[in-house]
């Protein structure tokens, strides 16, 4: 068994579990508390060692990977949209290692969801390129090719039609705008044609807890890329987070 501490850090909560990176599973029930109102590095940074406390027992002195929902470039955030403005500049991978007293790696959250979709889930092993992407309050992304992340792609903010994407096609938008599933099906459409022009993937896995709904919109689709949910919904994070911190582990060049 190789255990790995695996955090997701969103805007309105911060989960937790040990993962069992041999099978991709979650080793005891995750742990949610609240993101804190003011969601400082600092703040947060302590709701995460009290969820990595609660998992002492079993994880130990593991290193810890973190999923948060902004770019990480060598462990510094460059922008952030839904956690406090304190965090962009700083070198997230050493504060977040000193404050926890054990190594810690920061990951961009839709980068986490693809790694853990393309090691244990829809994409499990696929020899190609891989497009997932998240659809949500935003649209996130990450493109995998034969199991390597290329990170920190933002595809979510192509301009399509004089439109930022997102602001047309996330699912936030379909439900804001009131829109049934066959009219945000033809935004989608428009959406990933253009990343099929783009990119030319082997495959799109598509996550967030709209994938849930599957069946009412992906039939709706007509790609020439094959395209499939994603399976492990709410804890694509938290692995995804962990494989994270294997690989710092593995390749810290890298990182």
């Amino acid at each position: 068994m190789t255990i790995f501490l695996g955090i997701d850090i969103g805007g309105s909560g911060i989960k937790g579990a040990p993962v069992d990176l041999t099978t991709g599973t979650l080793i005891a029930d995750r742990l949610r508390i609240p993101t804190p109102a003011k969601s400082t590095p600092e703040n947060v940074a302590a709701v995460v060692k009290t969820i990595i406390d609660h998992f002492a027992p079993v994880a130990g002195d593991a290193n810890v990977g973190i999923a948060i929902p902004g770019p990480v470039v060598h462990g510094t955030i460059t922008f952030m949209a839904n956690l406090h403005q304190d965090w962009v500049g700083i070198n997230a991978d050493a504060l977040f290692t000193e404050i926890l007293g054990r190594n810690a790696t920061l990951v961009n959250d839709a980068d986490a969801a693809g790694l853990a979709e393309v090691k244990f889930g829809a994409a499990n092993d696929h020899p190609g390129l891989v497009l997932v992407t998240t659809l949500g309050t935003g649209i996130g992304s990450a493109i995998v090719y034969r199991g390597v992340l290329i990170p920190n792609t933002e595809l979510g903010h192509l301009e399509i039609d004089g439109h930022d994407a997102e602001t047309r096609a996330a699912s936030s938008v379909k439900d804001r705008e009131g829109l049934s599933y066959k009219k945000w099906s033809e935004r989608l459409q428009r959406y990933y044609s253009h990343l099929e022009m783009l990119f030319s993937p082997d495959l799109f896995v598509v996550g967030g807890g709209v994938s849930s709904d599957w069946d009412k919109f992906g039939p709706l689709l007509d790609l020439r890329t094959p395209m499939v949910p994603a399976q492990l919904r709410n804890k694509a994070g938290i692995i995804g987070a962990a494989l994270a911190a294997q690989d710092a582990l593995l390749h810290p060049e890298a990182h």
